[in-house]
């Protein structure tokens, strides 16, 4: 059985669209390839506009796919491509250990990312090719402290040699995994209560369909090295 048609007799629990941003030619292809198919292409091309794939994955016993864009770092394509930040509950923000203005420009991708997207959204700063460590221009202290300092995750990733890909994408998903579930059962204690407090005074009536508010939202995530 193919992997499409296991995703069609599948029970979906949650659906995750997770987006990657950076300069052009930093990887973030590569690295979709990698997770979604296992995959590098050495000749690959300049991604225009937006692409996307899926991956469905087991997280705490519950089905997940996770609907992973990639788009396009040329300024050209910025206006068409920031459309897409709606609705992602996850990014990849990626930069190229070998070129320095990739990461100097990490922070005005940052901002745009914020500007357009939730402000609960889980980023994961990634330091890709991390193969080419003779070449190296960004050095992991300085990654580690802007990750430190905007409440990222950060992950230095190769996606031709296959380090640390999976870890970067899982460890995305299952913090938007635990983000969600906890919100789900914080509606749900909250509504059950209210309910139980409608019956003893007669004073509120839940309809269904109508969760009540949550209160605070949850917290951006800490550093992962």
């Amino acid at each position: 059985m193919s992997s499409l048609q296991r995703d069609f007799n599948q029970k979906i629990d949650y659906v995750f669209k997770v987006v990657l941003i950076g300069d052009s030619a930093v990887g973030k292809s590569q690295l979709l390839a990698r997770f979604a198919r296992n995959e590098f292409n050495i000749d690959s091309k300049a991604t225009i506009g937006v692409e996307f794939q899926t991956r469905t994955q087991l997280i705490d016993h519950k089905t997940v796919k996770a609907q992973i864009w990639d788009t396009a770092g040329q300024e050209r394509y910025r206006a068409v491509t920031s459309a897409y930040y709606r609705g992602a509950v996850g990014a990849m923000l990626v930069y190229d250990i070998s070129k320095r203005p990739s990461f100097d420009h990490v922070a005005k991708w940052l901002e745009e990312l914020r500007g357009h997207a939730d402000k609960n959204i889980v980023i994961m700063l990634v330091g890709n090719k991390s193969d080419l460590g003779s070449l190296r221009a960004v050095p992991v202290e300085d990654a580690k402290e802007f990750a430190l300092r905007e409440s990222l995750f950060f992950m230095e990733t190769s996606a031709l040699e296959a380090i640390n890909v999976e870890s970067a994408f899982l460890t995305v998903l299952t913090e938007i995994y635990r983000i969600i579930s906890k919100k789900n059962l914080v509606a749900n204690d909250e509504q059950e209560s209210e309910g139980n407090a409608s019956l003893l005074k007669g004073t509120k009536i839940i309809v269904p369909g109508q969760e009540p508010e949550t209160g605070g939202k949850s917290s951006s995530c800490c550093v992962s090295s």
